[in-house]
């Protein structure tokens, strides 16, 4: 049965206590924080990895490279699949493609061992594999998600599916860094694949889910002619890519920067977890601004607070302002996604939400090898301050362009806060 015929019972919305309750929505929301965390800890660990081998910006970025370019391949097919086929199973399979990639590494550094460009080449490989994982099982997961609830809930749910993601960014790489500096990487790689087994585990003991999607007609371009007909949707998915750029020198350039501070690994960590405290107070105040600003406001004044707290990490000499402006970046990256991502996901028809969370995700996370690949050669062919300029530039021009004039549907979009 699907999902959300039990919301024929009752009309009435639920708080958020009572939803991080229910059997359905419950489990997704907790599994979820054990997934991203799973992967804010092997992304900062396969990042201080690879850079202690080599010292190489571009084979950090090499890893964004490797863990994101699946997306362009195969979200396309996988968000087709997610309108056609069970959400539950096809998420469940992609959190295993996942495990088995930070499986590789804790296999080969207990045997072989990462050791020098190899070992580096290893560690690209495992986060292609994770990649893997992430572009067949992310459309499901975005697209299951108004399943879980209630209609008049949708607003409160993805707001709430931000807080996973953002207790990881606090958390994981912190976590992340301290492992990998006192334990290695085979314990780091091995916790970080029973993490995701666990997810794998939580999701596939729930019930079945189907969707109402046709079978007539799943083809990616179904998606594609739909943005053609409601541009601000469009504009929106614009919004989401400009965030994917921004945020990438979070991951690629945090090495090199703690280094040019004088840091190691442990700065590496407090740098990134810095980006996550501040995703974690842009959750608390976005709830407010999205109520007096309106969904395209926030999302457009997001991009603007993520590339004032970027700006800074090109000239600060403190590893304390480093962690200030990422802070103040983390709070950019919550506002603008959130915002974003709500608008999308309010006003896309369900038959079509599949492939239009897979054009979502080639936008968030497709664009990441590509932000990585000129971050890292930028920094590499001249420095990490001129690869931040780049970055930040892109944000301001990016936050010009989606504003709300092209952002705001023709007909209001109601927006109900979590409570």
């Amino acid at each position: 049965m699907h999902d959300h015929s039990r919301t024929t019972m009752s009309n009435s919305t639920r708080r958020v206590p009572q939803l991080l309750l229910d059997r359905t929505f419950g489990p997704f929301f907790f599994g979820q924080i054990v997934a991203t965390m799973a992967v804010w800890i092997h992304n900062v660990a396969a990042a201080i990895v690879v850079w202690e081998l080599t010292r190489s910006t571009t084979l950090v970025a090499a890893i964004t490279i490797g863990q994101f370019a699946p997306q362009f391949v195969l979200t396309p097919w996988s968000g087709a699949r997610a309108d056609r086929a069970d959400r539950r199973r096809q998420l469940v399979a992609g959190t295993l493609m996942t495990a088995a990639g930070t499986g590789l590494l804790a296999v080969w550094s207990a045997g072989p061992g990462l050791e020098g460009t190899t070992g580096a080449l290893v560690v690209v490989l495992g986060a292609t594999i994770v990649g893997t994982g992430f572009a067949i099982g992310g459309p499901a997961s975005q697209a299951l998600l108004p399943s879980l609830v209630r209609p008049g809930e949708l607003a409160s749910a993805i707001a709430i599916s931000t807080v996973p993601m953002t207790i990881a960014r606090a958390l994981g790489p912190a976590v992340g860094a301290i492992l990998i500096t006192t334990s290695g990487p085979t314990v780091t790689f091995t916790l970080t694949s029973v993490l995701q087994l666990t997810y794998a585990l939580i999701m596939f003991r729930r019930e079945r889910s189907t969707n109402g999607a046709s079978r007539r007609d799943t083809r990616i371009l179904a998606a594609v002619h739909y943005l053609g007909r409601d541009h601000s949707v469009a504009w929106l998915l614009v919004g989401i890519t400009i965030v994917g750029l921004g945020v990438d020198p979070v991951i690629t350039l945090a090495p090199a920067i703690a280094d040019r501070l004088g840091g190691g690994g442990d700065l590496v960590g407090l740098i990134t977890s810095a980006f996550g405290v501040g995703a974690l107070l842009g959750f608390a105040v976005q709830p407010a601004m999205r109520r007096r600003l309106g969904i395209e406001r926030t999302g457009s004044i997001g991009l603007l607070v993520l590339a004032l707290g970027l700006a800074p990490l090109a000239l600060v000499r403190s590893p304390l302002l480093a962690a200030e402006s990422m802070v103040v970046a983390g709070m950019g990256m919550t506002l603008s996604l959130t915002a974003f991502t709500t608008g999308i996901q309010q006003r896309v028809p369900d038959e079509l939400r599949g492939r239009v969370m897979a054009l979502w995700s080639m936008a968030f996370l497709g664009s990441r090898p590509l932000a990585a690949a000129l971050s890292g050669a930028l920094s590499d062919a001249f420095s990490e301050e001129l690869a931040l300029a780049v970055a930040v530039g892109i944000i301001l021009v990016g936050a010009v362009f989606t504003g709300p004039s092209r952002t705001r549907p023709d007909t209001p979009v109601d927006a109900e806060m979590p409570r």
